[in-house]
């Protein structure tokens, strides 16, 4: 019989409130109880652009090793790219979760772990790309939206698709009511697809993501 296979290693990056971390580290808490099955994955660190928010405070308090590489404590953009990778690269992690990350990695972070790296978006991809997707569905009068999780490309949102979860819009919507929705189907998503690709393993051909094949 094969020996089991030891969990992934995940690097979770944040900028804010870090809920979709804490729904990964409650899948975690839950994987504890007594006859549960042992997660897939583990968080060896949790990274931030940002000092004093609450997504660290969240891995700290779960005991998960933090760091952060702010963009104005390097001289060019490329130099933090370079930083951020390398402070990633030091965890030696399997994937890396960007759980509300709101900067875009380049070059050397991508030549590290392209492929690795899993984001997600509140549309269905590729409609309504970018920073404003749930503003741009609701303004453009979709009667479905959702939210779609991929992985990184040099692109804005370009990248092949892993799945997607379907919010209906109801015609009250504003952009807060939707967006919560949005986030209620985002976090449970995220979690499996996260579980999925550490414990069935995945392979990327062109723009298809095949999962456990």
């Amino acid at each position: 019989m094969a020996p089991p296979k030891p969990p992934s290693r995940l690097v979770v990056l944040v900028s804010g409130s870090g809920t979709n971390l804490q729904a990964l580290l409650d899948n975690l808490a839950d994987a504890e109880a007594p006859g549960a099955e042992a997660p897939p994955y583990e968080i060896v660190a949790v990274g931030a652009d940002r000092r004093g928010i609450a997504g660290l405070e969240r891995a700290e308090r779960a005991g998960v090793p933090t760091f952060v590489e702010r963009v104005q404590d390097h001289n060019t953009r490329d130099d933090w790219d370079r930083s951020l990778a390398e402070a990633v690269a030091a965890y030696e992690p399997d994937l890396v979760v960007s759980a509300g990350f709101m900067k875009i990695v380049g070059k050397h972070f991508l030549a590290r772990f392209g492929g690795r790296f899993v984001n997600t978006h509140p549309a269905l991809l590729p409609s309504f790309p970018g920073a404003h997707g749930v503003r741009d569905a609701l303004a453009y009068g979709v009667k479905a939206t959702g939210c779609t999780v991929h992985f990184v490309d040099d692109g804005v949102d370009t990248g092949p698709i892993i799945a997607q979860g379907v919010v209906e819009v109801r015609d009250a919507d504003t952009e807060e009511t939707l967006h919560e929705r949005i986030k209620d189907v985002e976090r449970r998503l995220l979690v499996d697809v996260v579980g999925r690709l550490a414990r069935d393993g995945y392979r990327i051909e062109g723009r298809k993501v095949y999962v456990g094949e």
